[in-house]
């Protein structure tokens, strides 16, 4: 059986997207006008207008009223599945990263994290709370909780020169780690903190790790929406986690 040929307003996707790839229409590059493209391609008004209203619509193009449409610069992507570096992870890039630690200190253990970390409720807990930026913009809001039998020296590294995700690596890769990511609406602080507006919405990736089956973190890494994506690709039975 024959397949169905492509809809043009598809056949009209397929050549913006062709062009993008070819490097024709960079990032935040302007792509041809509706009119360019129904002339180009012998397409009806209402074919080109389905088709850039539907990559927009998916985050491809950016139309500007009055200015035309160009291609969506794309977010910095970093891996979803492993337990990446940010820092690593923005040298990368070939960009600058630096961090602002806010807090780090012991902490009494309340009800949820002494179950969570199967330990007494008010058991000594270490606590971090970073800004981590990218050239000058707010992309990560680190929140970690340290078991200090995984790591007793925690406190005393100085976090702006190391990452706790290099730091804890250095003592043990972890066993076994858990991911729950979210969308998120920030408070007011987070929002304070990422410079960002109530309206922006956030990625917030929780995770837990093990070592030698007992609880090692617990942290929430919250990415402004705008900054940041997450995301992997690999070949099925060959994915190995680095350690972190």
């Amino acid at each position: 059986m024959n397949a169905k040929p492509p809809k043009l307003y598809e056949q009209v996707k397929q050549y913006l997207l062709d062009g993008i790839a070819a490097g024709r229409w960079p990032e935040g590059g302007r792509i041809p006008s509706e009119f360019e493209l129904m002339e180009t391609l012998g397409a009806s008004r209402m074919t080109v207008h389905r088709a850039l209203r539907e990559m927009s619509a998916d985050g491809i193009l950016l139309r500007v009223q009055g200015a035309g449409t160009y291609v969506q610069p794309r977010a910095p992507r970093s891996t979803l599945l492993e337990v990446y570096d940010i820092a690593e992870d923005i040298a990368a890039r070939g960009h600058a990263h630096r961090a602002e630690v806010l807090r780090l200190e012991a902490i009494a253990a309340d009800a949820a994290l002494a179950a969570e970390f199967g330990l007494k409720p008010r058991a000594r807990l270490f606590h971090s709370e970073i800004v981590h930026y990218e050239d000058g913009a707010a992309v990560q809001l680190e929140e970690r909780i340290i078991s200090p039998a995984f790591a007793p020296d925690y406190l005393a590294q100085d976090f702006t020169l190391v990452t706790p995700n290099r730091y804890l690596q250095s003592i043990a890769p972890p066993d076994e780690v858990e991911h729950i990511i979210h969308a998120v609406t920030p408070d007011a602080r987070v929002q304070e903190l990422l410079g960002i507006g109530p309206h922006e919405p956030c990625l917030r990736l929780q995770r837990r790790t093990w070592a030698k089956t007992s609880p090692a973190t617990s942290s929430v890494l919250t990415h402004p929406g705008s900054r940041y994506s997450l995301g992997s690709r690999y070949r099925l039975g060959e994915w190995t986690p680095r350690p972190g």
